[in-house]
């Protein structure tokens, strides 16, 4: 496993810019799928999915003789899109690492086949099509996940203490990040978007003090939040895009489910906007987890909260370097609301947030 050379970078919110002969893809689709060995495959209902800030996602409904239809979703990279800076370098790759995650208890939908590699469709994977609840707002708010949301955050926790003990793959996408790697590769992100902001400059000196470096690095899904994962009245049914797998230090999984952006108007619970932080620990350290040392986890949070105001930071580069797209200008405007969410980290008990709620 190592860092593998990337394709062109695009920015977040760009995965479905560009105009697409749909009945072109519908028949690339389906040689795509007799090629992979569903024999006499057929594509029917191929629609454009919202969502998927930098991949694009068709539902579809495949047709084989001699079985039920089997409704499924295409995540793909069109042939010659750019990548994102931080993403496995073949869309592909992640088939394989969500197989082995469902083979060691993570809920995940099944994957029915991987285009195969020169395909005109591109580079991607056809996965079940699954019912269920990712809009964050609608997850932390929705009565009918009540009782789901009250156990999710010790469900969280129990997930990634099964993902983390799955052995990482040898796939030359799969990057290694130590902390020290992660935290030069943040710094280098930020200072590639051209845009100085105090914030980041205190976060990053505060980081190089206080972030530990232990060696122990596991396989991660590297984006579990709310957001990505797929949920019913039951709780988490599927964990969705895992483009920004990685090996790297467990506790930063834990981390970026906690970062403030993520809780939707709900910022009284630290977890995804559905928990707390003691339920995610206890589930994953009951489930087999190791023991989460309290401190790394919050240099974590700060470490994640700048990741993704550098991520938004990033969106806003590109769209001024003309990767146009109302989906990244949305996520760009981002930045400065992470700059906020710092500062409360970084001096939690300032009179200014006295003052401010008085």
């Amino acid at each position: 496993m190592a860092a593998s050379a990337k394709q062109p970078i695009t920015s977040l919110g760009g995965a479905g810019a560009a105009e697409v002969d749909v009945d072109a893809l519908r028949d690339d689709l389906e040689r795509a799928a007799r090629d992979a060995g569903l024999a006499n495959a057929r594509i029917a209902g191929l629609a454009k999915l919202g969502g998927g800030a930098s991949k694009q996602l068709w539902a579809f409904d495949l047709e084989v003789p001699g079985a039920s239809s089997r409704p499924l979703v295409l995540r793909r990279n069109p042939p010659g899109a750019g990548q994102s800076g931080q993403a496995l370098g073949s869309v592909a790759a992640e088939a394989q690492l969500i197989r082995l995650a469902g083979d060691a208890g993570v809920p995940v939908p099944g994957i029915a086949f991987v285009v195969p590699a020169g395909s005109p469709v591109g580079d991607g994977y056809a996965m079940d099509r699954l019912a269920g609840e990712t809009l964050g707002p609608r997850v932390v708010r929705l009565l009918e996940l009540a009782e789901a949301r009250a156990g999710m955050a010790r469900r969280c926790g129990e997930v990634l203490a099964r993902l983390h003990a799955v052995p990482a793959p040898d796939l030359p996408e799969l990057e290694v990040r130590s902390a020290g790697a992660a935290l030069a590769g943040l710094e280098r992100r930020y200072r590639d978007t051209g845009q100085p902001r105090p914030v980041f400059e205190y976060a990053l000196r505060w980081l190089k003090e206080r972030l530990p470096d232990r060696g122990d690095l596991r396989l991660l899904h590297g984006d579990f939040r709310t957001g990505n994962l797929l949920v019913g009245p039951e709780g988490i049914r599927a964990v969705l895009d895992w483009e920004l797998a990685h090996v790297g230090a467990p506790a930063s999984d834990l981390a970026w489910l906690c970062v403030p952006s993520w809780r939707f108007q709900r910022p009284d619970l630290p977890v995804g906007g559905f928990g707390e932080r003691e339920d995610l620990i206890a589930g994953y350290e009951e489930a087999g987890g190791t023991a989460v040392d309290r401190d790394e986890l919050y240099a974590w949070e700060v470490f994640q909260t700048m990741n993704w105001g550098t991520m938004c930071a990033g969106a806003a580069r590109a769209f001024m370097d003309g990767a146009r797209s109302v989906e990244g200008a949305v996520i760009a405007r981002r930045a400065s609301e992470t700059e906020f969410d710092l500062m409360r980290m970084l001096a939690p008990g300032h009179p200014a947030w006295q003052e401010a709620a008085g």
